[in-house]
């Protein structure tokens, strides 16, 4: 995957693609797998914002049964399935743990029958999946001794036992939107980050492309495509406010979603549902407070979900120390025997997701039900333009194929039926899992331990020789960076082949090394060595590079908390 800024300008394509999150690159997959050519642009890095900091969780739909949503539930299995089967090494089932109390709606009763439902309900949820290690379990009733024994520091007053369900996890977001755009770019697609939108191209009632900025070398281009789709996320409706003067008629509402990272775990396969302060204001059959979770996630517990309502500027979101501060002492009054503290927290996560309408008072929080899909020339009579605001990291494909329909539509085709839920993605070539991880044990390449190779095929999945193929060149490139599970020739990689342009790329989106905790100065300066020499950097860019990096995390500087804080809500 290369970056040709260049040849963005050269031609007219039938579908220019505005942001680079999740929702933007697989329009672009489904899009150019159906024979479109396809120019993607983004601003930042690939996925850098809410894409990157959600909560990494593949959502099977069983809450909906609240809602009574039979469809929602329908397209998140379906969705679930089709992650499972194109994207293997990247997705894997987790068991979810939901004690039970009483006889009511919190009882055992009541969330038994709600799993038969959802079982039936979904009947085909492993179509297709030949690894059984892929496989969504039906689940599991736990008697009141079995609970405790996974989680002795529950509430055991009226305690009857617990109900697990599965549900799906990503071992990294990033990469599985990064997967979707190199299958993409292999296909045809160009795509270019750090190139920045700045306008539409417009010709009376038609819009024919895009005003462009390279951040990286300031120059500016335009980019001509007979469709025009938005897909900025929380930033979709203020470009076509800006640049067009026109008001999306259902103004989206977006919630800062918050979670943190935590250095311990408390079980190490089973995640943890605990009740959260705020109720489900659209549920039909509510079981009380929604959950927040306590998951295990690689050597680290992912601990979230916390919602608060953000109008205005996306770019000014903020998440503050006493923000931390309160959800600790939440979680610690929830469960008490993890007696967590602000120096127990690694890192943090927060991005913008669409939420539901919530200008009533109160605790009660209605949540985003679905995406938005806007045609402009039916809501304001401008054509060649659509905007999507996506929901759910989990159905940003089926979302996507139903924006390259209408795009399709648009170019006055017949729509030829979306591949994307038959096609692997970038390293997905995979009919077992667990066989090709004990494959790559086996080999030892260079000599290479058990934790850098396991988290190599992770990332990598069927094209991991990909990288080792560096080794060859360079013998010394299959060093690990510091105490990390991540060698020297992910670094190379990154920059050669998957448009890595700041340490932050590496560190966060292309690598593990800072997706867990601080990796420590010598990682981060052996990484920016590495880069420095790839990409032509001075002392200056390394320095600066490094301070940027290391100031995501908490505990890696002397400045304040606040400052810390701050610092990370930038990225």
């Amino acid at each position: 995957m290369k970056r040709n800024v260049t040849a963005l300008a050269e031609k007219e394509y039938d579908l220019v693609i505005v942001g680079g999150g999740i929702f933007g690159i697989c329009v672009a997959w489904d899009a150019v797998l159906r024979g479109i050519s396809v120019a993607l642009v983004e601003r930042g890095d690939f996925a850098h914002a809410t894409s990157a900091n959600c909560f990494k969780m593949v959502h099977g739909g069983i809450r909906y049964l609240q809602h009574g949503d039979l469809p929602r539930i329908r397209e998140s299995s379906k969705e679930r399935n089709v992650l499972l089967r194109i994207a293997p090494h990247l997705v894997a089932p987790l068991p979810f743990v939901v004690p039970t109390y009483g006889h009511g709606m919190r009882g055992k009763e009541i969330l038994c029958a709600a799993l038969a439902a959802y079982n039936l309900i979904t009947f085909d949820r492993n179509c297709g999946i030949a690894d059984a290690q892929k496989r969504i379990a039906p689940g599991l009733i736990l008697s009141r001794k079995e609970c405790l024994e996974l989680f002795p520091g529950l509430e055991r007053n009226g305690l009857t036992g617990a109900v697990v369900f599965y549900d799906a996890q990503m071992y990294s977001p990033a990469r599985l939107a990064l997967c979707y755009l190199k299958s993409a770019a292999e296909a045809g697609a160009n795509a270019a980050n750090y190139l920045e939108a700045t306008g539409f191209l417009r010709k009376k009632n038609r819009v024919y492309g895009i005003k462009a900025r390279d951040l990286l070398s300031n120059n500016e281009m335009e980019i001509r495509g007979k469709v025009v789709v938005n897909s900025a996320g929380p930033w979709a409706g203020h470009l076509v406010k800006d640049w067009l003067g026109l008001r999306l008629n259902t103004a989206p509402i977006f919630s800062r979603d918050v979670f943190f990272l935590v250095r311990r775990r408390l079980h190490e396969k089973y995640a943890l549902a605990l009740e959260h302060s705020t109720r489900d204001a659209d549920a039909i059959l509510s079981r009380g407070h929604r959950h927040l979770f306590l998951v295990p996630w690689r050597n680290y517990m992912l601990v979230g979900v916390w919602h608060a309502v953000h109008k205005g500027d996306p770019s000014t979101f903020t998440f503050t120390a006493d923000d931390l501060e309160v959800f600790v002492e939440e979680i610690n009054a929830a469960y008490p025997a993890i007696a967590l503290t602000r120096r127990d927290v690694s890192m943090w996560h927060a991005g913008l997701i669409l939420f539901g309408d919530n200008d009533r008072p109160g605790s009660d929080l209605s949540y985003g039900k679905r995406s938005q899909l806007i045609d402009h020339s039916a809501t304001h009579d401008i054509d060649g333009i659509v905007t999507i605001i996506g929901v759910r990291y989990t159905t940003s494909r089926s979302t996507a194929e139903a924006v390259v329909d209408l795009v399709f539509k648009k170019l006055g085709k017949a729509p030829p039926r979306s591949l994307t839920a038959v096609t692997p993605v970038y390293g997905g070539q995979i009919e077992n899992f667990g066989r090709l991880q004990n494959q790559v044990l086996a080999e030892r390449s260079f000599g290479l331990n058990a934790e850098i190779l396991s988290a190599l095929v992770h990332n990598h999945g069927s094209r991991y020789q990909e990288v080792l193929k560096y080794g060859a060149e360079n013998p010394a490139w299959t060093q690990a960076l510091g105490s990390s599970n991540v060698i020297k020739a992910e670094v190379i990689h990154a920059c050669r082949e998957e448009m890595a342009h700041k340490l932050s790329d590496v560190a966060f989106r292309r690598t593990n090394l800072g997706t867990g905790e601080y990796p420590g100065d010598s990682a981060l300066q052996a990484c920016a060595a590495l880069m420095s020499t790839e990409l032509g950097w001075d002392k200056q860019r390394v320095r600066r590079e490094v301070e940027e990096t290391a100031a995501a995390f908490p505990h890696a500087s002397q400045a304040g908390p606040e400052e810390q804080i701050c610092e990370m809500a930038s990225r």
